[in-house]
């Protein structure tokens, strides 16, 4: 998900899509140590898309 993708999202929006996130990376990091994954580079992607999330929920709570 892009920043300016993140921007436009609600604040239950943003929860919603961040515990998404979460699970989907939890999910890639449980297949990829039972079996390689075919693309690893999704974790990297993954973990970057809840980085902003979780950056934007907080800069949106310090306003």
């Amino acid at each position: 998900m892009k920043q300016s993708e993140v921007k436009e999202l609600s604040v239950a929006e943003l929860q919603e899509e961040l515990g998404k996130s979460r699970k989907a990376y939890a999910d890639l990091k449980m297949a990829h140590a039972v079996s390689p994954l075919e693309n690893p580079i999704q974790l990297r992607t993954v973990r970057k898309s809840i980085a902003r999330l979780a950056t934007e929920l907080t800069k949106r709570e310090q306003q």
